[in-house]
Order: C-alpha cells, then sequence, then structure tokens
C-alpha cells in the first residue's frame, strides 16, 4: 500500500457509548391459483400478511452487512451538508457532493474495516442509526483493548477540523494563544504549568512565561472548581472556538499573581528554535536545538539549524524533542539522516506493516531520506535538495511523555542503523504506529493504520522508551538555557559517561508524570466529575 502523506503523531479523543437498535423487514402470501374444486367446500382465503414497511430515511436503515461494504472511496465526499466554493489549499473547488449523514457514516465504517489496523477488534454492538454526528461515531471505530487496567491499546484516535489540520500541517498554523501547558490532569486540585511560549504570540505578548502556573480562567478558581458551570466556563477560555475570543486568566510567578488577558488568532509556530553550540570538557562542541513538530514548515529550518551546527563545526548533538509530538514521517526520516549521514544512506529508516487485507511493496518501506522531499509550505525547499549532515555516531535526545510517534520514530530508526541515542529525561508516550489523514466533509479522521519497525526488525515500543538519564522537565528555566536541567545533565553525561543527581529544587517529583495539553486531545479538558 502506499500513501502520499503518512504522519505518526499523538492524539486520545474520548469515545461516547451509545444504546443499540435495529430496523424491520417483509413477506407476503396467497392462495394456489386454481380456484374452488366442484363439489367441495371453498377454502377459506389465505390471508397476505401486511409487509413491515423498509424505512424510507436512508438514516434509519439497517446496517450494511461488513463483508458487503464495498470499496470505502465510492462513499467519499458524499455529505450530508456539502461545503461549496474555493478550498484555499487546493485552489480548486470543494469535493463534496450531495449525500446523506448515512453515507458520511459508511465511509467512515467502510474505510475503519478495510484499513484499520486491529480492524476485527472493532466492537458491534452499536448502530449507525444511533448516531447523528460522524466524529461520534467515528470515536466508536476503534478497538476496546486494553495493554493494561485503564490504558487503552489505542490512545491516538482523533479528528480535526480539514480546514484547521490543513493550516497546521503546511503552515504551522493553529487558532489559539500560543501557550502549551503541561496538566497534572483534569480533575481538581489541578496543576497546570506553561511549558511553552510561541514567539510574537498573544501569551508572548502578554508577558506569560514558561513556567507560570494558571490558578484563575474568566474568574473562576481554576485549581480547586468542579460544578458543572464552573468547569464549562473553564473549557470556554482554555479552549477558545473562534478567533477575535478574548478571555481572562490569572498565573502565579514566584508566588506572585499575574493577570492578563488573551485574545484568540491564528498563531504561526515555529518547530526549530533555540540553535545554538556549547563547548564542554575534551575540546567538544555540542550542538543543540529545540524541535517541536514534524510539520512541512520544519523542512527548510531543519536544514537551517543543521547547516548552521556543521558550519560550527559541532562534533555531538543534543535535540530537544520533549514537547515533540509527532507529524510527517518522511521529515523524520529527513532528520535522521542530517545526524547520522553515511551510516544511514540506503538504509531502512521503518518498514510499515499494516492489516493482513493490505498487501504491501517495497513502496511502503521508508529509507533515510538525504535529500529534500519539498513539502509544499511557505518558502518551500526545492524537492531533491540535498540535505546537511553531521554524520554523528551518537546523538542526545531529550524527552518527556509529550515526545511521542514521530520523534520516536527516530530515536529507533537510528538505533537501527547501530547509532548510539542517549534519553535524557522520562519515559516517552509510546506510539509505535501511524495513520493516513483521511479528510472527509469537513473532518480529517485518524486512526491507527500501520506499524513501524527499524532496520533491525525493532518496533515494540508501546510502553515508550526509557530514558539513559531520568531527569524530570525543569519548568524554573527557559528551553536552551545551559543550566537548565535536562541540558545540564546531557551536556554533563556527554563530558563523563555519568547521569548527574539532580537537585530537587531544579526538578519536579518523577512520580508525578504529566500530559501535554494539545488542543485535539479533548480528554484533557476540564471535567466535572473524574472520568
Amino acid at each position: 500500500m502506499t500513501t502520499s502523506l503518512r504522519l505518526i503523531c499523538a492524539a486520545v479523543v474520548a469515545a461516547s457509548a451509545l444504546a443499540a437498535c435495529g430496523g424491520g423487514g417483509g413477506g407476503g402470501g396467497g392462495g394456489n391459483g386454481n380456484g374452488p374444486i366442484a363439489g367441495n367446500p371453498t377454502p377459506a382465503p389465505t390471508p397476505t400478511p401486511t409487509p413491515t414497511p423498509t424505512p424510507t430515511d436512508p438514516n434509519k436503515q439497517p446496517d450494511p452487512d461488513l463483508a458487503t461494504l464495498g470499496d470505502p472511496f465510492a462513499y467519499q465526499n458524499l455529505c450530508e451538508t456539502p461545503r461549496t466554493g474555493i478550498d484555499p489549499y487546493t485552489g480548486k473547488a470543494y469535493l463534496d457532493k450531495q449525500g446523506t449523514l448515512r453515507d458520511e457514516l459508511t465511509f467512515l465504517r467502510a474505510w475503519s474495516h478495510q484499513f484499520y489496523l486491529w480492524y476485527n477488534e472493532i466492537p458491534t454492538d452499536f448502530k449507525m442509526a444511533d448516531f447523528t454526528d460522524p466524529v461520534a461515531y467515528f470515536d466508536k471505530l476503534k478497538t476496546p483493548v486494553e495493554l493494561a487496567p485503564g490504558v487503552p491499546k489505542d490512545r491516538f484516535h482523533f479528528t480535526y477540523d480539514s480546514a484547521e489540520w490543513d493550516k497546521l500541517s503546511t503552515e504551522g498554523i493553529e487558532m489559539g494563544y500560543g501557550v502549551t501547558w503541561s496538566s497534572s490532569g483534569p480533575t481538581a486540585p489541578r496543576d497546570w504549568r506553561a511549558t511553552t511560549v510561541e514567539p510574537g504570540s498573544p501569551a508572548a505578548l502578554q508577558g506569560l512565561r514558561r513556567g507560570d502556573r494558571l490558578t484563575v480562567v474568566d474568574g473562576v478558581d481554576f485549581v480547586n472548581a468542579t460544578d458543572e458551570a464552573s468547569v464549562a466556563k473553564i473549557n470556554a477560555g482554555l479552549f477558545p472556538a473562534k478567533a477575535g475570543e478574548q478571555h481572562s486568566f490569572t498565573v502565579t510567578r514566584a508566588g506572585i499573581a499575574v493577570p492578563v488577558t488573551l485574545t484568540a488568532q491564528d498563531v504561526k509556530a515555529t518547530p526549530v528554535k533555540n540553535v545554538k553550540t556549547f563547548d564542554i570538557a575534551g575540546g567538544r562542541r555540542v550542538g543543540y536545538l529545540t524541535f517541536d513538530n514534524h510539520t512541512a514548515v520544519a523542512e527548510r529550518q531543519l536544514i537551517d539549524a543543521f547547516s548552521k551546527l556543521k558550519t560550527d563545526n559541532v562534533n555531538d548533538l543534543v535535540i530537544d524533542m520533549r514537547y515533540n509530538g509527532g507529524g510527517l514521517l518522511y521529515m523524520a526520516a529527513e532528520l535522521a539522516y542530517m545526524v547520522a549521514g553515511d551510516r544511514s544512506a540506503g538504509k531502512v529508516f521503518e518498514r510499515l506493516k499494516y492489516n493482513d487485507k493490505i498487501v504491501t511493496d517495497d513502496r511502503d518501506t521508508v529509507y533515510f531520506k538525504p535529500t529534500a522531499e519539498g513539502f509544499t509550505a511557505p518558502n518551500r525547499v526545492t524537492p531533491g535538495t540535498p540535505l546537511p549532515t553531521l554524520n554523528l555516531p551518537r546523538v542526545t535526545i531529550l524527552t518527556t511523555e509529550g515526545t511521542c510517534s514521530a520523534s520516536e520514530a527516530v530515536i529507533n530508526a537510528l538505533r537501527g542503523v547501530d547509532v548510539q541515542v542517549d534519553i535524557v529525561g522520562s519515559q516517552t508516550c509510546g506510539k509505535p504506529y501511524g495513520f493516513t489523514p483521511v479528510p472527509n466533509c469537513g473532518t480529517t479522521y485518524f486512526s491507527i493504520e500501520f506499524a513501524g519497525v527499524n532496520a533491525k526488525g525493532v518496533g515494540d515500543y508501546a510502553q515508550g522508551f526509557a530514558p539513559t538519564c531520568p531527569v524530570s522537565d525543569d519548568l524554573s528555566r527557559e528551553l536552551g538555557d545551559r543550566n537548565e536541567a535536562l541540558l545540564a545533565t546531557a551536556l554533563k553525561h556527554r563530558e563523563t559517561g555519568i547521569c548527574p543527581s539532580q537537585p530537587s529544587a531544579i526538578a519536579m517529583k518523577l512520580a508525578q508524570p504529566r500530559t501535554l495539553v494539545r488542543k485535539h486531545v479533548s480528554e484533557l479538558k476540564i471535567y466535572s466529575r473524574p472520568r
């Protein structure tokens, strides 16, 4: 199987439990057609059963047999409410045609039955007729299997508004405030702290900083509120529905309350930042960069960063991917080549393993990429442009629970070609899976489609990668600060080969794992009761 755009990124979406119902059928009958026999009593006519009417509403029809679903793409772009006009990202008219809700649901069911990695584990105890929302139906089309109690096998089933996804994936633009939070969880008492603030964003212009602790949202006690009205107000403030919305927040910084008012807008993220060089003992020069997302925008920025580090004559490298939730798999293959160079040339970055219905060939093997893909993006790189490389035998990667998918694929792939990868931070998220974004009727669906293995056939890291040097995220210092705990540990480990102990004053407790709050992770919204 081949696809034009493969992604592996992290996401979680809550499913809804709905009751099942069914439909009806019909029948017929009559006499023998020969009339009465002379001299014999006329037999009583056989009553003709009244057929049970077949529902005329297509949305109320019984579910089709899975064996007869056929080609899912026969139903694609048949929409209950078709979009009209020109798609700004293709410059062509929308493909939507008039259809029904049933067509949208049938597309999702047929696609999942054909391509979902665990298609034979999808429950069958619900019916299309129970649903009025395609997204709610899609939320049910995943395996209910758990890896451990309370740990779903599929934590990565989610959707995006197609227009928002196109902006994010091609231009790095997402509507919001430009701040990412690290969360102790959605239930009270809550401890949410700012991890990154995008330069030039509403959050940056209002002075929010890394490490700020959120305490009040639109006048509501964020830390302790539990009633539904307060929770609704908090969610409305944290997750604005449209640009131009204005909400008030209070954060604490060094024990001092700092009020801010933020206006939601389209924020353009910069995936690659803080490109620096550090000199350490032994005459070694260590390159450093933060890398937050494997989007199309990152291609030019990574090339520029590695070109600078090569000019700086670095002979070691630290890549800070502690908040990188993934993205384009080919981007990851480019990044890995820029690290390893000749050691990876012509070798397998990742083999994609689909379900037993999909026939694969060599095109479903991703190789380390020595040239640019030329993703469609602002300041696009010419396809085929040779990539800079540092030709390193080892690399250090900084991680947290927010390091996921394509970022983990980089770790796994480099180890598959015997590049030493040291991990400083905490356990990664554990997502050796990926998907192809599937747009339909204004929503883009992300459903696990393949598992990936490296050149050695290794890909079993659903529990994440364990750190070489365990260190908690240090929110007291900015990323790229030489004294920030993860970076300081990485540099010291490079000097001595030993993981230094961490002063408690600059590290949060390892026993309290935290989760990044991403816009498409609806389970991290605030709830009025535990879930």
